[in-house]
């Protein structure tokens, strides 16, 4: 099979798409047509521990059959003889141009499922115009991201002390970052029971089932993690705190995950306070949350169920979704979890979401292909976003509202 470029090189010319030449992807890789078929290459790649930890959620996966089901709640209402010829899906978002209206998610630990993974994300976002935000339980310290893309966002768990916080927002501040994203959704750890089944932990614990999946997987044994211990030593987790945290492989070093149990939105006001950049607030779900954070001072909203990974049976951002665009008039309102497909993105907008994140198939295509891997999914989205733009009836992304949409069943 010929090896293919990204989509984005061979899509007619639109305005505002990316001018940087595209990587091409491994031969064996030539199959992938969608974002889902990079999960079932991930599922051959990467050992049954790590895939575990990228693709599940909590308990029973409630929640994460629910986000995606909550797409098939609404269906298309098209309009006809609509000159499509100049159609764009650049979108603009917090004072920016992008080439379409989705980014990249935060996903923890995304080095250890991909090589360089959080620069590999951040590079392939910088190339193909669009915003990626870099996860706080990261593996590569955040200098070195935003360095490769200074247009990167940084998401931050907010430390369980007042002066751990404050030292690790003037880090980010020093660092570059222009956009600060406070996730408040994960006040304790979730209950993720697929990962302990599966044999997965932060740390990781050495055990011989661990080293039998590291030799079922040679392609990423070499690949991925003793190519990473042998040029950068053994990762940590490096952005919890101001300070270095964990390593990432040990026998008996715990992972720091403060409590924060006790985190009000106070807390949210002092980071205002000491952010002089834009600021987003991310795991917002009801709609007296929203009227908070826009009170406290917050520039956007991510409404999020934080992809099925914190309470099982949480409603679907989706379905929350137009109560929220409601109360947050003139604030950019976003949304994540569940996130698949052109149409999905399409959806949303048209629900009044001003863009979209994406966060496990961006995390998948790193892993089996890095960066021409990202810069495939990026391009194969934005080509579903366009074409299905144009059956849609729809020349500017701004066009959407909910007229385009009929509940399902009705």
């Amino acid at each position: 099979m010929q090896i293919e470029p990204s989509a984005a090189a061979t899509a007619p010319a639109l305005p505002d798409t990316p001018v940087v030449p595209a990587l091409r992807l491994p031969a064996r890789l030539g199959h992938v047509l969608s974002l889902d078929d990079f999960e079932r290459a991930a599922r051959r790649h990467l050992p049954a521990p790590v895939f575990a930890y990228v693709s599940g959620a909590v308990e029973r996966n409630a929640s994460l059959r629910a986000n995606a089901a909550s797409f098939e709640q609404y269906e298309f209402l098209p309009r006809m003889l609509v000159d499509m010829s100049r159609r764009t899906t650049a979108t603009s978002l917090l004072g920016r141009r992008w080439s379409a209206p989705f980014g990249i998610a935060p996903m923890g630990i995304s080095a250890l499922s991909a090589y360089r993974g959080d620069l590999v994300l951040a590079q392939a976002a910088r190339a193909e115009n669009v915003p990626m935000i870099m996860s706080g339980s990261s593996l590569i310290r955040m200098e070195e991201v935003v360095q490769a893309n200074p247009d990167a966002w940084f998401q931050a768990y907010l430390p369980g002390v007042e002066s751990e916080m404050q030292a690790l927002i003037a880090r980010v501040r020093i660092a570059g970052f222009r956009t600060l994203v406070i996730t408040v959704d994960s006040s304790i750890a979730s209950n993720r029971e697929n990962n302990i089944r599966a044999g997965f932990s932060t740390p990781l614990r050495p055990s011989l089932a661990l080293a039998w999946q590291g030799l079922t997987h040679p392609r990423w044994t070499f690949g991925t993690f003793l190519r990473t211990i042998a040029q950068h030593g053994m990762p940590h987790f490096e952005n919890n705190f101001a300070r270095r945290g964990a390593p990432i492989l040990s026998a008996t070093v715990q992972r720091d995950f403060s409590d924060r149990g006790h985190l009000t939105w106070e807390h949210l006001r002092m980071v205002r306070r000491l952010w002089p950049g834009q600021l987003v607030v991310k795991g917002i779900l009801d709609v007296r949350d929203a009227r908070l954070a826009i009170g406290v001072g917050a520039d956007g909203i991510i409404v999020s169920n934080h992809g099925g990974r914190q309470l099982d049976g949480t409603v679907p951002p989706l379905k929350v979704l137009p109560g929220i665009v409601a109360v947050c008039r003139g604030t950019p309102v976003m949304i994540d979890s569940g996130f698949r497909r052109g149409t999905d993105v399409l959806k949303a907008l048209a629900l009044g979401a001003s863009f979209v994140f994406i966060g496990r198939p961006f995390n998948y295509a790193a892993s089996v292909a890095g960066e021409a891997g990202v810069r495939k999914g990026i391009g194969l989205l934005r080509d579903e976003v366009s074409r299905n733009m144009a059956m849609l009836g729809v020349t500017e992304l701004h066009e959407l509202d909910a007229s385009y949409l009929v509940p399902a069943g009705r």
